[in-house]
């Protein structure tokens, strides 16, 4: 193979992410043979692909559960695809087990930063900008702290932000965008719940319609 790219490599990079064969040759050719930095371009390669197919609608797909800690905390998940075929594979059904157990440990209380609720996002800046606002500092420096610690916000309390419990340097969204870079197809979580025993309330997140979404 060009570049000394092995097949021995391929077939690793393959095994590792589940791409095309020519996307992980493409991709080690890229890095020069470095198993690390080609996962990480088709990790991008992925998340652009998932941006390409982000507007076409997700009418498919499946529910999953989850039951953690000796039964007690408990999860139900929806996530879409474009097809029964897609929501059929290994692939999608590792997908949502995953992301199953990712809630039941990491306890996200959105599905996106869109779906952040008016009150809780006010309520929010307005602690993290009288935080701030203390310090003395310029209100414009003020400002470039509130959005780092919204960002902060999201990476908790989002599930799409949050890093992966299984594997923390990619995020949830990005371990979508790598299933939609493979198997061809947008990929949206729909909604989840969350229980656990002896809390008061349950957490349930559902995606808002586009037309609710709050703009950035």
């Amino acid at each position: 193979m060009s570049n000394n790219i092995s097949a021995a490599q391929v077939k690793e990079l393959r095994e590792r992410s589940g791409a095309p064969m020519m996307d992980c040759k493409n991709a080690l050719s890229e890095a020069k043979g470095d198993l690390e930095q080609a996962m990480v371009l088709l990790r991008k390669k992925g998340i652009a692909t998932a941006a390409k197919k982000a507007a076409r609608v997700t009418s498919e797909g499946s529910v999953a559960s989850y039951i953690h800690a000796g039964g007690k905390i408990g999860v139900l998940v929806e996530i879409n695809c474009e097809s029964d075929f897609v929501a059929r594979t290994d692939d999608f059904k590792d997908l949502i087990k995953d992301i199953a157990m990712h809630i039941a440990a990491a306890d996200p209380k959105f599905i996106r930063k869109e779906d952040v609720t008016p009150e809780t996002y006010k309520q929010e800046t307005e602690i993290n900008r009288d935080q701030a606002a203390a310090t003395g500092k310029p209100a414009n420096v003020v400002e470039k702290i509130v959005e780092g610690k919204m960002s902060k916000f999201y990476e908790e309390f989002c599930l799409l932000d949050q890093p992966f419990v299984k594997e923390p340097g990619i995020t949830i969204s990005q371990l979508i965008a790598s299933k939609v870079g493979k198997l061809g197809e947008n990929i949206s979580v729909r909604r989840f719940a969350r229980f656990k025993v002896g809390d008061v309330g349950e957490t349930v997140a559902i995606t808002k319609p586009q037309q609710d979404q709050k703009p950035e």
